[in-house]
């Protein structure tokens, strides 16, 4: 029996319902402008309610000297001089006003007693200009900003995976999918799509990520649509995810552990931050902390399941009870461990990718006329490193941006030409792969290839490794032409991973490739064959299927800029 395939129109198509593709729902909403957006997950859990820390922006509530340039000095600082001038001008002068949205939308910001918006220091900033609430700060403006699209009467389809995204002579007329309960198709004409659908950081073992997100799909849907990727092998690992229970590996134990005075030992009890970083120690920043806790575990002093111990049980339990109550809760329920009374077992975990889709500054526009990407999927912004609280701020600056840029391209339009041959290529797909009844199993290849990024793609990278990651991918590419999907009455999960799948294979192989190219070690990539930073490869890597790697260069940073770029003092301050 075919499958039921429902017709939907829009004038905008949002992939993705976290704060990224909902920022930008609203403000086409709020123009006036028809938009659809679609989730594979439910909207009040997107990946955004994750984010604990915080939003940077140059308020200058706290600390009056701050200024948007010198937001930016310490944005492209921290990237390691990858990230993009243009870029990181935009996200930190347009940061006060994306704060000033989410106020308008009914955010409630920590305050100070007079009634400012209080700002704390986070890693590597010269002030202190990072706004919270709480450690839910992430989870506030999901909350916030999907009260707001309520209110505008947002259409959001949620539990609707997309397969593909619809082009006719590089140019997007919508997008295909189907739904994860039922299996209805959709078939969604648009005259712009913004890509908003995360990272690709669940192709390590141990990641931040849940369970069927940032698996890659923006990466493989861009891709497939005639777009690039920028920078793909920069991917910052966190030094705390724990390690069981299996479901739940990476699972991350803040930063805040550590900044209260965690301590971090290995197998033989040393406090091994002695050796990577004698005056910061638990405090250094996450890239050294993480590949100190790697060399320790690579170097056989790690624990019996491949940890170190970061132990908090020192400080008085009220401390821990007040000022960690999201550890203390999580722990206890995943490991039923009581962490007052003993050390977390925990492991570098992959958490960001600061790479992604290539997009230009001015409006995240992509290769693909009417394609946009923003949130994690695009790239431009963090470089080799992410400035801890930036993240936040990206997604509500080029949410308003690229809401505009798309509304603007859709009027601009004096037709919509559309390609009945890519429709039934998207159709087809699908079928394809409902038919398939081969004996390999897709979830156990999905392992494979986080096997594979684990050892050969992990915090330390070598030459030997990596060409030995692309020849486990190959073969993994290969068994998959063998995948057997069997959707049952529970729903079409099945045929959702044999998708997951195919993102996480593209985005592997852009990883791989991409990491073997950039021979040098910088920010979070560390190549343990060439360990110096090279001058040479300051530039961007590109990768897409049909050229390979191309080197972009990097524009100079302003000079107003440049001349901010200084050490940022660290006494007793946490390096995120």
């Amino acid at each position: 029996m075919a499958a039921t395939e429902q017709r939907l129109s829009t004038t905008v198509l949002v992939i993705g319902t976290g704060g990224a593709g909902l920022r930008a729902s609203v403000e086409l909403a709020e123009a006036g402008v028809d938009v659809l957006a679609v989730g594979k997950r439910p909207k009040d859990d997107a990946h955004t309610s994750l984010a604990a820390g915080g939003i940077n922006a140059a308020l200058a509530t706290m600390d009056p000297e701050d200024s948007w340039q010198q937001h930016a000095a310490d944005t492209l600082k921290e990237s390691y001089l990858l990230g993009d001038p243009r870029t990181t001008e935009i996200v930190t002068r347009g940061a006060a006003r994306g704060i000033d949205d989410l106020e308008r939308y009914g955010m409630a910001f920590a305050r100070e007693q007079d009634g400012r918006i209080s700002q704390r220091f986070f890693g590597a900033h010269k002030f202190r200009r990072t706004a919270f609430a709480g450690d839910y700060t992430g989870l506030e403006i999901q909350r916030t900003l999907v009260r707001r699209a309520e209110q505008l009467r947002i259409p959001v389809l949620e539990g609707v995976y997309i397969t593909r995204i619809l082009t006719h002579e590089g140019a997007v007329f919508g997008a295909y999918g189907f739904d994860l309960k039922d299996g209805t198709r959709y078939r969604v004409y648009a005259d712009a799509v913004i890509l908003a659908a995360g990272g690709h950081t669940r192709i390590w073992r141990r990641t931040s990520s849940r369970r069927d997100e940032n698996t890659g799909d923006s990466f493989r849907l861009a891709v497939e649509a005639g777009a690039r990727l920028r920078d793909p092998e920069l991917v910052q690992f966190h030094p705390s995810g724990i390690i069981e229970p299996e479901n739940a590996a990476g699972t991350l134990v803040s930063e805040a552990a550590r900044g209260e005075g965690g301590i971090l030992r290995n197998a033989l009890g040393e406090r091994y931050m002695s050796r990577y970083d004698p005056e910061r120690m638990e405090l250094s920043t996450r890239d050294r902390v993480a590949l100190a806790s790697y060399t320790e575990i690579k170097e056989g002093r790690g624990t019996e399941k491949g940890g170190v111990w970061l132990d908090v049980s020192h400080l008085p339990r009220q401390t821990v009870m007040s000022r960690l109550p999201r550890v203390y809760q999580t722990l206890l329920d995943l490991q039923m461990l009581d962490i007052t009374r003993d050390p977390i077992e925990v492991a570098p975990t992959a958490h960001y990718s600061m790479g992604g889709v290539w997009v230009r500054p001015e409006d995240h526009s992509t290769d693909v006329r009417g394609l946009y990407a923003i949130g994690e999927a695009s790239s431009g912004l963090h470089g080799a490193n992410r400035l801890g609280g930036n993240s936040l701020i990206e997604l509500l600056v080029y949410g308003r941006i690229t809401g505009r840029a798309a509304a603007a391209y859709s009027e601009s339009l004096t037709a919509q030409p559309r390609s009945a041959a890519a429709v039934a290529e998207a159709r087809a797909e699908v079928d394809g792969l409902l038919a398939a009844d081969g004996p390999e199993n897709v979830r156990a290849l999905q392992r494979a290839v986080r096997d594979t990024m684990t050892e050969h793609a992990g915090v330390v990278r070598d030459e030997e490794g990596l060409r030995t990651g692309l020849a486990e991918l190959a073969a993994i590419e290969k068994r998959m032409e063998g995948v057997g999907v069997h959707p049952d009455i529970a729903g079409f999960q099945d045929l959702a991973h044999a998708f997951d799948l195919k993102a996480a294979v593209l985005a592997a192989r852009a990883t791989l490739e991409a990491a073997l190219e950039r021979r040098e070690t910088r920010g979070c990539h560390n190549r343990s064959d060439y360990p110096d930073m090279k001058e040479e490869l300051r530039v961007n890597l590109v990768w897409s299927p049909a050229t390979g790697i191309t080197r972009e260069s990097i524009p100079p940073v302003p000079e107003e800029i440049a001349s901010l770029m200084e050490e940022v003092p660290t006494d007793g301050k946490l390096q995120e």
